[in-house]
């Protein structure tokens, strides 16, 4: 994850309710005791109403085709992603992954690039120590708390990447890794562009740009992409046309990607997914041709 900012824990907005009371003038300084059950009530009440909308989204996507989370769609997305993560398309070759790329996230590492200082590498470590206590990175915690957020190695090196290496080995941690960047990225970006209208193609823009962006709401994370894009053109699922919306949505996409690091080499962008929408390729069939930071993938 290429991105410092705050982690959403859920990988969804929150939506905050609250209750305004108005005092007439003339009773300014006497004390207030603010109606409990009223404000108990409105925040039930607008649990219930997100349980419900969460229900009915549910039901639209059950009725959906599975899109990107079908096996073989997800394997090429995630092939796709590892081109511009890792330089290449055999991600599993990257578990053990781990580097500083000095773009102020400290250590990047493994099937999705987490980051030490980005929170979801943290996050990682302590959903895997609560299963296996005794691993080899749980040494790290602390320091991974003190650090993140940050770029810093401190209380890190020398030993943390050997670590990180080693546990990479284990059949037990490759699966942590995957089942966190399903919880994290992938399920909510398909989620979300689903319900967007979007179809194949556009749930792997959404998973991309989550993945490079992070889960966050500010303005240089993905649900503020999102928003931004959503204010210059409509989403299919609100009537608009599904590829002058991604247009829009990449075109947001790039101008943030160089609005926070002039010169940074935007291919996955242009030269992989502008290429497929341009050659409208909605379902991401094979084969598909794009290019990375210079070189040329195929996938037949």
């Amino acid at each position: 994850m290429k991105r410092a900012g705050v982690l959403l824990l859920a990988a969804v907005p929150v939506i905050a309710t609250g209750v305004y009371f108005v005092m007439p003038a003339d009773s300014a300084d006497a004390p207030v005791t603010p109606p409990v059950a009223t404000t108990q009530s409105s925040r039930e009440d607008a649990k219930s109403r997100a349980e419900e909308e969460r229900e009915a989204d549910d039901a639209l996507i059950a009725g959906l085709p599975p899109g990107l989370a079908a096996p073989a769609k997800k394997e090429l997305a995630q092939q796709l992603v590892s081109s511009a993560e890792s330089s290449t398309t055999k991600w599993r070759t990257s578990y053990g992954t781990i580097d500083d790329l000095g773009d102020g996230c400290g250590y990047t590492a493994g099937i999705i690039g987490f980051c030490t200082g980005t929170h979801d590498l943290l996050t990682l470590v302590e959903r895997y120590t609560k299963s296996y206590p005794d691993n080899g990175l749980a040494e790290y915690l602390p320091a991974l708390r003190e650090v993140d957020g940050s770029d810093s190695h401190e209380g890190l090196d020398p030993g943390f990447t050997a670590a990180w290496q080693a546990e990479a080995e284990l059949p037990a941690f490759r699966a942590a890794q995957e089942e966190e960047r399903d919880r994290v990225y992938f399920e909510p970006a398909v989620r979300l562009a689903k319900l967007d209208g979007l179809g194949t193609l556009g749930q792997f823009v959404y998973f991309d740009a989550m993945v490079f962006h992070g889960p966050d709401t500010d303005a240089e994370g993905f649900y503020g992409l999102r928003e931004r894009a959503m204010r210059e053109a409509r989403t299919p699922g609100r009537g608009g046309a599904e590829k002058a919306y991604l247009k829009t949505f990449l075109d947001v996409r790039r101008d943030a990607m160089r609005a926070k690091r002039p010169g940074i080499d935007t291919s996955r962008v242009d030269t992989a997914q502008r290429r497929f929408l341009e050659a409208g390729n909605m379902k991401l069939d094979t084969p598909l041709v794009w290019e990375m930071y210079g070189d040329t993938y195929r996938l037949p």
